[in-house]
Order: C-alpha cells, then structure tokens, then sequence
C-alpha cells in the first residue's frame, strides 16, 4: 500500500477521531506527529522519521516497543483465549499473573481486582475502603485524606480525591464532599500537616491516598523517603487505611520495583497501571490485603460482596503480556539500568538548574521535571521546547512550563545523553 504524507493522515485524524487532554481546534497546527510503527525506543511516523521515546508513550512503555519476548506471549495467548470474564469466572493466565505479582508487590496476603485502566484503579480502591468499615460495622469513617497538587485520574472519584487542574476545575459540583486536601510535595511541612489531620480526624477518615515519593503530573514534586515513612506509620497509629497509588511510578520507574518501598510502606490498597503490561494493552489492578479482602467475605449475593467490576477486567491476552512483562523485569535486572540511568540523567541535568531560563530541576529515578522560567505569561515555552525537540528527533510532552522526561527503562547511556543534548538545545533556541 501506498505510504499516504503526513499531513494527510493528520486531516483524516482530525476528522474523525478526538484526542484526551487535546484541544481539537489547535490540534492540526501543532505538527502531532503520527505514528506507523516502532522499533525498540524508538517510533516512527507515517513519513519514516524516528522519534526517540522519551515519554514512554505517556509513561507506560517498560522495555521498549516490539519486544520479541511479549510479542510471543501475546501471540501465544491469542492462540488459546483472548478473553473470558472474571465476573464468577476464572482465567489460568489471570491467576499465573496473580501468583507472579503476589511475591513482589508491598501488600500482606495480596488479593488483585484487575482493570483497565488507573483511574479504576483508584476508584476501585476508593470504593473498597469505603465499604470495608461499614462491612466491619463502623459508622462516620466516609471521608479521605489527599495531599495537595495530587493527581489520580479524572474519573469522578479519582478526580474527588485529586487537587485540580487541568482544566477539571468545571467538574468540581461533581466532586463528592468528605475529601480533606492537606500540602503536596512542593511544600516542605507537608508530612507534619498530613499527620496532624491523621491524628485529629481519624474517625472520620476512611484512608488517606497518597502517590509514593513522586507526585507526577503536578510537575515531578518529589517527597523524602523518610516523610513517605512517617505518613505510612501515621497511617498504621490513627488506623486509617492507607492508599498508595503507584499507576505511575510502580514496575521500577524510581529506581525500585516499587515507589512505596524506600519508604518503607506497606498500603492497606496499591493501585497499578501504567507499566503493569509494559505498555502493550490496557490493564490495571487495585491490590487490597488480605485483612482487608477478608472484611468481604460472607453470605453468596449478600451484603458483604463488592459489587464492582469490568467487563474486560482480568483480559487474558493483557494478562499474559503482563506475567512474562513481569518475569523479564526480574530476569534482566531492568532496575539496576534505571539506577544507572538515573543517576546519569540527574548528572546532565543538574546544571541547567543555573540556567536563567530554568527555575528548577527534579528527579526520582528514570523521572523527571525541569521547570521552565518564562519571564511573562502566555509565552508557552514548555509546548515550544517540546516541540523543537521533537523536530530534533526526541518525543517529549509538557506539563505546562515543566518539560517532562520518562525515558524507557531499558534506555542506554547514549540515549540518555542524546535526551539531554536535544533539550539543552531545545531550551537555548526558544527561549532566550
């Protein structure tokens, strides 16, 4: 078949298809790049240029795109059952992956509600810490404790519990009342605010939900490891359920297989997404401990039961991705290279901090967030940045005037030099 430009394809993709977080109107003229196909880190567009990966594809992407040993696994499971539901049914391939994530992730007794997606992720775990106090017969325990500057998705719960923005703020009358929103990251007292809430409202809370060490899409707000410990243990003395919501920084990101675990923490709920099949399908998971799994169990079609579910929660083909995703994680020690990578990519960045154009730097493992100093507003320098690096071939994306960097995990020393030339680059043409 005949490659057809790119500026066709673009037409036809505005006509037709609606992009999340995209303002169609300006979407055409702010050269989307199309893509065909991939190679390792790297994608390719309908025109055969190569963009380096250095988003992850929105940070989901683990070990690269086309990874012979997950393309046989998805072609091995697709010879046998594509999927079956999970509602009164079970999935061989459904209960490997459970068994498989069930020796690594910081959870006691692990207990696994699949989806598709983050957002569910949390909403599932909302709902379950809701429900298990009045399971357990305690009245008053309704609301939640959520940091500042928190993002969690953008359905409606994950969106009660997040801190705005985004232009979310129209959906606020839908937001559900009882969240107590205490300072994110960005503020240095924000653990000793946390924990005086903890300590004054504990009854009334039925968990407190926090990203471990990262808070992401606020702009790479990064936490100590010993005030994600004090939270944790806050949590554990007010016996207040904690949430940890690792659909961004879980499967190595920070340079552990987990975020909560520097920490120390051991959630009562962990959310999973993202990375959790490598990037090649949909699918998510709300962890609960077995004490809490427990608080469940009683009569058939009785009270106790979780009435919740997804009609593709637990897809066998994601399923499978997701068990030989987490066995070559393991098998190649991915986390020692995102150790090294981190600490190499905070190297190179760390001196554009003295930069005039740059107010700050932040990084956790193989994320991170250099913010950018525009000296008026409205000068969209974080789009233009992003925007000449990928003209030079490295596919960015920014969170206003931060430009965000998630390379690969599997990215080489090169590559992360090649990533921090290009937006060295990027930010002395633009802005100057």
């Amino acid at each position: 078949m005949t490659r057809r430009t790119e500026a066709s394809w673009i037409q036809r993709d505005r006509a037709r298809v609606w992009h999340g977080f995209t303002q169609m109107d300006s979407y055409a003229t702010n050269r989307p790049v199309i893509v065909d196909r991939a190679e390792g880190r790297e994608l390719i567009d309908v025109d055969g240029r190569r963009y380096l990966d250095a988003m992850s594809s929105l940070w989901v992407t683990t070990l690269g795109h086309r990874v012979p040993e997950l393309d046989e696994a998805l072609r091995a499971q697709a010879s046998r059952v594509a999927h079956s539901t999970l509602l009164g049914h079970g999935n061989t391939v459904v209960v490997e992956l459970a068994e498989a994530l069930a020796t690594e992730v910081p959870v006691e007794d692990p207990r696994f509600l699949f989806a598709s997606d983050g957002a569910a992720a949390v909403e599932q775990a909302l709902k379950i810490a809701f429900q298990y106090w009045r399971n357990r017969g305690v009245d008053g325990r309704s609301c939640f404790l959520a940091l500042g500057d928190a993002y969690h998705g953008d359905t409606i719960g994950s969106l009660s519990v997040g801190a705005g923005g985004f232009g979310t703020d129209l959906f606020d009358p839908l937001r559900f009342p009882g969240v107590i929103h205490t300072p994110g990251y960005r503020d240095p007292e924000w653990c000793e605010a946390a924990i005086g809430v903890l300590r004054a409202r504990s009854s009334e809370l039925a968990a407190a939900i926090i990203e471990p060490m990262v808070q992401g899409a606020a702009g790479m707000h990064v936490a100590e490891a010993r005030d994600v410990q004090r939270f944790g243990r806050a949590c554990q003395e007010a016996g207040v359920l904690l949430v940890c919501d690792e659909v961004a920084t879980g499967f190595g990101r920070t340079g552990s297989l987990f975020a909560s675990q520097p920490g120390g923490l051991r959630p009562d709920l962990l959310c999973l997404g993202k990375g959790l099949a490598g990037g090649y399908l949909p699918m998510s998971a709300t962890v609960a401990s077995g004490p809490v799994a427990d608080a469940f169990l009683g009569e058939d079609l009785g009270p106790a039961a979780l009435y919740h579910g997804h009609s593709f929660g637990g897809n066998a083909l994601a399923a499978a991705v997701a068990l030989r995703h987490l066995q070559l994680l393991l098998e190649w020690d991915v986390v020692a290279n995102v150790v090294e990578r981190a600490e190499q990519l905070a190297k190179r960045l760390a001196p554009l901090a003295s930069e005039a154009a740059v107010a700050d730097v932040r990084t956790c493992g193989l994320m991170a967030g250099v913010e950018l100093a525009p000296p008026a507003d409205g000068l969209r320098w974080g789009r233009r940045v992003c925007a000449a690096a990928v003209e030079a071939g490295v596919l960015i994306r920014p969170l206003g005037d931060v430009v965000v960097l998630v390379p690969i995990l599997t990215s080489t020393e090169d590559e992360i030099d090649r990533i921090v030339d290009v937006l060295e680059t990027s930010i002395a043409q633009t802005c100057r």
